[in-house]
């Protein structure tokens, strides 16, 4: 019988908590920005603050995804998985808006802004998760 892995399920924890306290605020973020879109632009507002809002949150859940995916493997491997993640993340990214640039119907600042402010919100959100989150930082092994 194997022993649990106590790096895992401090992840997995983190993973946890990191969503339940960034998904009401992003939410409330990405609804801001569609309303004051659509107040100021018009419908191509709305729409490119519904899609840079969609974009930000695909953005920060596949980083939770790969949290809980790579949760089990060695620690050195879990931070691979994690640099990794995140350098094909912003090349995804610059691909994604370099292509949204061109659709007539997104307004681009919209878009741009209501990105930005999802993505800094869920930021912040998942700081204040892990700040809440009790857990040990530093994991001595038993052998």
């Amino acid at each position: 019988m194997s022993q649990p892995n106590p790096h895992a399920q401090s992840v997995l924890t983190l993973a946890s908590a990191m969503l339940r306290t960034a998904l009401v605020p992003a939410l409330v973020t990405v609804a801001l920005g569609a309303v004051v879109a659509t107040v100021l632009v018009g419908v191509d507002g709305l729409l490119g603050a519904l899609t840079g809002g969609a974009v930000a949150f695909g953005s920060s859940l596949l980083t939770l995804f790969l949290m809980r995916w790579s949760a089990g493997f060695p620690v050195a491997m879990v931070m691979a998985v994690a640099l990794g993640g995140f350098a094909v993340k912003m090349i995804v990214l610059l691909g994604v808006m370099a292509a949204l640039r061109g659709v007539d119907a997104l307004h681009p600042l919209s878009l741009a802004l209501t990105f930005l402010a999802t993505v800094l919100v869920w930021a912040a959100a998942e700081a204040v998760a892990f700040r809440r989150t009790k857990l040990p930082t530093v994991i001595v092994d038993g052998d």
